[in-house]
Parts: C-alpha cells; structure tokens; sequence
C-alpha cells in the first residue's frame, strides 16, 4: 500500500503525488526552495525567521513546489537548529506548498523524538510535509557530542539505518508482537486512528545514503550545492541501487542547488561574494554572521583564499535571471535529476526573495 496516497483532508495533490513534484511554466523538472534561515551582519534571527516567512509565502504563491529547512548547530549565520519548530511556524502561514527537513539530522535525535514532531506537523498540515533525514552531526564534534551526549560519533553514524528503521517503525505504528516497543506509540499517530504520515527522504553528500535510499526504494536528495564533484556519482549509485517499494516504483532525485538571480550580473556577484566568505570562514574555524557584501567586497583574501572563493562561486549559479535560468537548465540535463531545490545565499532577505522572484519570471511561474 502506498503510505503517501491522498485523501480529501490532504494537501493540493494536483501538483504531485506526496513525493513527486510536477513541472510549472517552462521548466524542465520542478523547482524547490531551500531555506537556511540566514542571519546577516546587522540583523536579527528574528528578521532572519520573518524573512523565512516571507519566502515560504512566495515560494508559494510563484509555484514553487517545496521548501525545506535545514538542522544546524553552533554556527551563528544560521538559525535553523529546530526544524520543526521553524516548520509548524511555515505551515501556519502558508496553505498549500510542501514544507520539510532537509534535513533533521536522526543519529542527534531518538527516532521516537523525530516520530512524535514529525506526527505532530503531519497532523497540522495534512498531506504538506515531508521528512528528511541525514546521518551527519550538522555541526562540528564538539557540538554533536554535546547534542549527543557522547564523544563516540561514530556509532551514531554506522547506527543510522537501524535508526531508520525504528523511525519507520514508529511512524507506522507497526512494531511486531514481542518487541520492546511493540507497546510503545508515538502521538500524533495511527494508534489514534487512520491517519497520513510525511513521507521519508533520505539526503547525502556522498554514496551512503544514495546506496541506502536506493535499496529502500525511498526518494533521495543530494546536496549538490557543497558537494558538487560527488553529485552524479551518487545519482548513479542511487538509480542503480533503487528497488521498487511501496513507496517509489522508480528512483526520483532531488539536487540541493545554490543559485541567485540579480536585476544586473554585477550585482549578484556581490550578493554571492557573501555566502562564499561566510563558507571560507565556517570552512578555517572562524564561523560568524553572514557578511555585508561592502565587507566581502572589501576582505583582502589571500592567494588561498582566494583560490577557495573562486572554486565554491564555480558550483554556484548566478547572474541575470536568464543566465540562471541557463545554468539551471544545463544542471538539470546533465544530472538528471528529477527536481532541483534552489537555495539563495546572501545577507539580506531581500537579494534573496528578489532572486526567487525573478527566477519564477524566468520559467514564466504563475504570480
């Protein structure tokens, strides 16, 4: 049986089938938004959670099939370390558009944990959410082992498809006869009667959970937006993996995408220009807000600095509308990937809302 089937109470299927997104205007696959709750020099975290509003409500509105938020610790420009908290505000301003994790970070989590938010949201917003889980810390070890309460990281990780597979167990409320949590019912959940549950995507940045999402026969999203050279890699391992299940009788891929759109080239090569200094001080230990693109313009970035700044601005698509639209379109074919979701990193909110704006013009997206 299909766990992700509709029924009368749930979200808009027209545009999909609970996993699979449908194509709008001219694009070539469906597009998505991924939000990272940035805060920037300046600014607030609760400017950076209105901002997130205000995206997920154009997102909405232009056509954009779904938008994901992204678990993350201990790093100052991002104020995204509770998902589903930011999630059930999204879904309580918004009708229509699919809202998820991507991702919820489980070896961090007791899977009853994740079962229990993810019920609850499914619960508030029936047929809207989507649950996606990655085996990484989302953070640096100190932190994960802090989150943890351990410093044996590794367990987590090796331990994370049984995890998965408690988690399912959970959500499905089918533990056998015998087991130790057989009695054990996570709420909002079908022990209090027929109910929809938010379909499992598994994320990676390299070939372990695209092995795993494909012998599942679970959807898969690759975040290709810092992991560049393993994407098609992955998607192979993924495709050739993929064993039909009653949740997916064909693999279907989603790519993680940084992209930003300005009125003039110059213009998004400065907003760019922020994210890639944020990532070259997160990447040498020296993470903080994002900076203002007169900062980035004006940092005096060294031989190998540089090289690194360069090197991340080549994996992201910017420029026009009409260039990023070519480069989005050219990802697209050479992937394969069935859906691409668009993550815009800047300082401001507004470079960023007016990048998906003018994006959604570019394909001729509804709005």
């Amino acid at each position: 049986m299909d766990k992700n089937r509709g029924d009368e109470n749930r979200g808009d299927e027209s545009r999909g089938d609970g996993i699979r997104g449908r194509a709008e205007g001219t694009a070539s696959v469906p597009l998505s938004v991924l939000d990272l709750v940035t805060v920037g020099q300046g600014r607030t975290a609760t400017q950076a959670l209105r901002t997130s509003v205000d995206i997920a409500q154009l997102a909405e509105r232009r056509g954009y099939h779904r938008l994901w938020v992204a678990e993350h610790h201990s790093m100052p420009g991002v104020a995204s370390s509770s998902p589903a908290v930011i999630l059930a505000h999204l879904a309580a301003r918004t009708e229509r558009i699919r809202l998820g994790s991507g991702g919820v970070m489980l070896p961090n989590h007791a899977p009853l944990v994740i079962a229990e938010q993810f019920g609850t949201l499914e619960a508030m917003a029936p047929g809207r959410i989507d649950l996606g889980l990655g085996r990484a810390p989302g953070t640096d070890g100190a932190t994960a082992a802090a989150l943890r309460r351990t410093d044996r990281l590794g367990e987590g990780v090796e331990d994370f498809p049984q995890q998965l597979a408690e988690l399912t167990r959970f959500l499905d409320d089918d533990f056998p006869d015998g087991h130790p949590y057989a009695r054990i019912h996570a709420v909002p959940g079908p022990v209090q009667g027929p109910a929809g549950r938010p379909p499992i995507w598994l994320l990676g940045s390299s070939g372990f959970s695209a092995r795993l999402a494909g012998v599942l026969g679970l959807p898969f999203a690759f975040a290709h937006h810092f992991s560049a050279q393993n994407t098609i890699p992955a998607l192979d391992l993924y495709r050739d993996s993929f064993k039909p299940s009653a949740v997916l009788d064909a693999p279907y891929a989603l790519i993680g995408v940084s992209a930003l759109a300005a009125d003039e080239e110059r213009e998004a090569r400065r907003q760019v220009l922020t994210g890639a200094l944020s990532m070259l001080r997160l990447r040498t230990g020296r993470p903080g807000l994002i900076p203002t693109p007169e900062e980035a313009e004006a940092y005096a970035f060294s031989p190998v600095e540089r090289e690194f700044v360069d090197s991340w601005l080549g994996n992201v698509i910017h420029g026009t509308a009409d260039e990023v639209r070519s480069g989005l379109d050219d990802l697209a074919k050479r992937t394969g990937a069935d859906e691409l979701m668009i993550t815009a990193n800047a300082h401001g909110g507004e470079a960023r809302l007016r990048s998906y704006d003018l994006i959604a013009d570019a394909y001729g997206l509804r709005g």
